[in-house]
Protein backbone atom coordinates (compact mmCIF):
# COMPACT_ATOMS: atom_id res chain seq x y z
CA UNK A 1 0.00 0.00 0.00
CA UNK A 2 1.34 3.43 -0.94
CA UNK A 3 1.86 5.89 1.89
CA UNK A 4 -0.82 8.59 1.33
CA UNK A 5 1.75 11.27 2.20
CA UNK A 6 3.89 10.09 -0.72
CA UNK A 7 1.09 10.56 -3.25
CA UNK A 8 1.11 13.50 -5.61
CA UNK A 9 -1.75 15.88 -4.77
CA UNK A 10 -2.90 15.88 -8.41
CA UNK A 11 -1.99 13.64 -11.30
CA UNK A 12 -2.83 14.08 -14.97
CA UNK A 13 -3.20 11.12 -17.30
CA UNK A 14 -4.53 11.08 -20.83
CA UNK A 15 -5.77 8.96 -23.72
CA UNK A 16 -8.18 8.79 -26.63
CA UNK A 17 -10.15 5.88 -25.11
CA UNK A 18 -11.77 4.97 -28.46
CA UNK A 19 -13.16 2.45 -26.92
CA UNK A 20 -11.89 2.31 -23.33
CA UNK A 21 -10.58 -1.24 -22.84
CA UNK A 22 -9.06 -3.29 -20.00
CA UNK A 23 -5.49 -2.14 -20.70
CA UNK A 24 -6.68 1.48 -20.60
CA UNK A 25 -8.21 0.75 -17.19
CA UNK A 26 -4.93 -0.77 -15.97
CA UNK A 27 -3.13 2.41 -17.11
CA UNK A 28 -5.70 4.70 -15.48
CA UNK A 29 -5.54 2.77 -12.21
CA UNK A 30 -1.73 2.89 -12.22
CA UNK A 31 -1.93 6.69 -12.40
CA UNK A 32 -4.71 6.79 -9.80
CA UNK A 33 -2.56 4.79 -7.37
CA UNK A 34 0.09 7.55 -7.46
CA UNK A 35 -2.06 10.60 -6.68
CA UNK A 36 -4.85 11.82 -4.44
CA UNK A 37 -6.85 13.37 -7.30
CA UNK A 38 -6.68 12.13 -10.88
CA UNK A 39 -7.38 14.39 -13.84
CA UNK A 40 -8.07 12.32 -16.96
CA UNK A 41 -7.55 14.18 -20.21
CA UNK A 42 -9.50 12.84 -23.18
CA UNK A 43 -7.40 13.53 -26.26
CA UNK A 44 -8.80 14.32 -29.71
CA UNK A 45 -11.90 15.63 -27.92
CA UNK A 46 -13.36 17.08 -31.11
CA UNK A 47 -12.24 17.68 -34.71
CA UNK A 48 -11.22 21.27 -33.93
CA UNK A 49 -8.75 20.09 -31.27
CA UNK A 50 -7.39 17.14 -33.25
CA UNK A 51 -4.18 17.57 -35.22
CA UNK A 52 -2.25 15.33 -37.56
CA UNK A 53 0.82 13.88 -35.91
CA UNK A 54 3.80 12.54 -37.85
CA UNK A 55 4.71 10.19 -35.01
CA UNK A 56 1.35 8.39 -35.47
CA UNK A 57 -0.69 9.73 -38.40
CA UNK A 58 -3.60 7.29 -37.94
CA UNK A 59 -4.53 8.76 -34.53
CA UNK A 60 -6.11 11.83 -36.10
CA UNK A 61 -8.15 10.04 -38.78
CA UNK A 62 -11.92 10.34 -38.38
CA UNK A 63 -12.25 6.53 -38.55
CA UNK A 64 -9.95 6.27 -35.50
CA UNK A 65 -12.09 8.77 -33.57
CA UNK A 66 -15.71 7.61 -33.91
CA UNK A 67 -16.84 8.24 -30.33
CA UNK A 68 -17.75 11.64 -28.95
CA UNK A 69 -15.99 13.32 -26.08
CA UNK A 70 -19.15 12.85 -24.02
CA UNK A 71 -19.17 9.09 -24.63
CA UNK A 72 -15.50 8.71 -23.76
CA UNK A 73 -15.67 10.78 -20.58
CA UNK A 74 -18.69 8.72 -19.51
CA UNK A 75 -16.70 5.52 -20.14
CA UNK A 76 -13.75 6.83 -18.11
CA UNK A 77 -16.01 7.80 -15.20
CA UNK A 78 -17.95 4.54 -15.29
CA UNK A 79 -14.84 2.34 -15.44
CA UNK A 80 -12.95 4.21 -12.72
CA UNK A 81 -15.87 4.49 -10.31
CA UNK A 82 -16.69 0.80 -10.80
CA UNK A 83 -13.04 0.09 -9.94
CA UNK A 84 -13.39 2.01 -6.67
CA UNK A 85 -12.41 5.61 -7.46
CA UNK A 86 -14.64 8.12 -5.70
CA UNK A 87 -16.20 10.76 -7.98
CA UNK A 88 -14.68 13.45 -5.74
CA UNK A 89 -11.19 12.11 -6.55
CA UNK A 90 -11.68 12.29 -10.31
CA UNK A 91 -11.96 15.00 -12.95
CA UNK A 92 -12.36 14.28 -16.67
CA UNK A 93 -11.50 17.04 -19.16
CA UNK A 94 -10.83 17.51 -22.86
CA UNK A 95 -7.07 17.43 -23.51
CA UNK A 96 -5.66 18.61 -26.87
CA UNK A 97 -2.42 16.64 -26.50
CA UNK A 98 -1.06 17.84 -29.85
CA UNK A 99 -1.42 21.48 -28.78
CA UNK A 100 0.80 21.97 -25.72
CA UNK A 101 0.24 25.73 -25.84
CA UNK A 102 -3.37 25.00 -24.78
CA UNK A 103 -2.70 22.63 -21.86
CA UNK A 104 -2.95 25.43 -19.28
CA UNK A 105 -6.61 25.92 -20.21
CA UNK A 106 -7.54 22.31 -19.41
CA UNK A 107 -5.24 20.84 -16.74
CA UNK A 108 -3.24 22.05 -13.75
CA UNK A 109 0.35 22.39 -14.98
CA UNK A 110 1.74 21.91 -11.46
CA UNK A 111 0.36 18.34 -11.42
CA UNK A 112 2.38 15.17 -11.99
CA UNK A 113 1.84 14.03 -15.60
CA UNK A 114 1.69 10.29 -16.24
CA UNK A 115 2.30 8.54 -19.53
CA UNK A 116 3.28 5.23 -21.04
CA UNK A 117 5.64 4.80 -23.96
CA UNK A 118 5.25 2.14 -26.63
CA UNK A 119 6.50 3.89 -29.74
CA UNK A 120 7.44 7.19 -31.40
CA UNK A 121 4.06 8.66 -30.42
CA UNK A 122 4.74 8.06 -26.72
CA UNK A 123 8.18 9.65 -27.08
CA UNK A 124 6.61 12.63 -28.89
CA UNK A 125 4.13 13.16 -26.03
CA UNK A 126 7.00 13.11 -23.55
CA UNK A 127 8.69 15.81 -25.68
CA UNK A 128 5.53 17.91 -25.51
CA UNK A 129 5.48 17.58 -21.72
CA UNK A 130 9.20 18.30 -21.39
CA UNK A 131 8.87 21.40 -23.61
CA UNK A 132 6.61 22.90 -20.93
CA UNK A 133 8.80 21.79 -18.03
CA UNK A 134 6.07 19.54 -16.63
CA UNK A 135 6.78 16.95 -13.93
CA UNK A 136 6.54 13.57 -15.65
CA UNK A 137 6.33 9.97 -14.51
CA UNK A 138 6.57 7.26 -17.16
CA UNK A 139 4.41 4.46 -15.79
CA UNK A 140 6.01 1.92 -18.12
CA UNK A 141 7.86 1.73 -21.40
CA UNK A 142 7.15 -1.33 -23.51
CA UNK A 143 7.92 -2.28 -27.13
CA UNK A 144 4.93 -1.93 -29.50
CA UNK A 145 4.62 -5.68 -29.97
CA UNK A 146 3.98 -6.05 -26.22
CA UNK A 147 1.40 -3.26 -26.00
CA UNK A 148 -1.62 -5.54 -25.59
CA UNK A 149 -5.18 -4.55 -26.45
CA UNK A 150 -5.77 -1.71 -28.89
CA UNK A 151 -8.87 0.41 -29.31
CA UNK A 152 -8.69 -0.29 -33.05
CA UNK A 153 -8.99 -4.02 -32.36
CA UNK A 154 -11.97 -3.49 -30.04
CA UNK A 155 -13.69 -1.25 -32.62
CA UNK A 156 -13.04 -3.80 -35.38
CA UNK A 157 -14.47 -6.65 -33.31
CA UNK A 158 -17.52 -4.56 -32.44
CA UNK A 159 -18.11 -3.65 -36.09
CA UNK A 160 -17.67 -7.26 -37.25
CA UNK A 161 -19.88 -8.77 -34.55
CA UNK A 162 -16.90 -10.43 -32.89
CA UNK A 163 -16.22 -11.17 -29.22
CA UNK A 164 -15.31 -7.77 -27.76
CA UNK A 165 -17.03 -7.70 -24.36
CA UNK A 166 -14.24 -9.46 -22.46
CA UNK A 167 -11.77 -6.81 -23.70
CA UNK A 168 -13.53 -3.92 -21.93
CA UNK A 169 -14.53 -3.26 -18.32
CA UNK A 170 -18.13 -4.36 -17.59
CA UNK A 171 -19.23 -0.74 -17.03
CA UNK A 172 -17.93 0.16 -20.51
CA UNK A 173 -19.64 -2.86 -22.07
CA UNK A 174 -22.93 -1.71 -20.55
CA UNK A 175 -22.53 1.78 -22.03
CA UNK A 176 -21.48 0.40 -25.42
CA UNK A 177 -24.64 -1.70 -25.54
CA UNK A 178 -26.83 1.17 -24.32
CA UNK A 179 -25.46 3.39 -27.10
CA UNK A 180 -25.51 0.54 -29.65
CA UNK A 181 -21.86 1.15 -30.51
CA UNK A 182 -21.36 -2.14 -32.38
CA UNK A 183 -24.15 -1.26 -34.82
CA UNK A 184 -22.90 2.32 -35.17
CA UNK A 185 -19.38 1.13 -35.92
CA UNK A 186 -20.64 -1.49 -38.38
CA UNK A 187 -22.74 1.14 -40.20
CA UNK A 188 -19.73 3.47 -40.44
CA UNK A 189 -17.59 0.93 -42.29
Amino acid sequence: MTDPAALAPVGVIHGRFQVLHNDHLRYLLAGRARCRHLVVGVTNPDPGLTRDEQADPDRSAPAANPLTYYERQAMVRAALTAAGTAEADLTVVPFPVNLPELYRYYVPLEALFFLTIYDAWGRRKREYFESLGLRIEVLWETPPEEKGISGADVRRLMAEGGAWEALVPPAVAALAKKWDLPARLAAAR
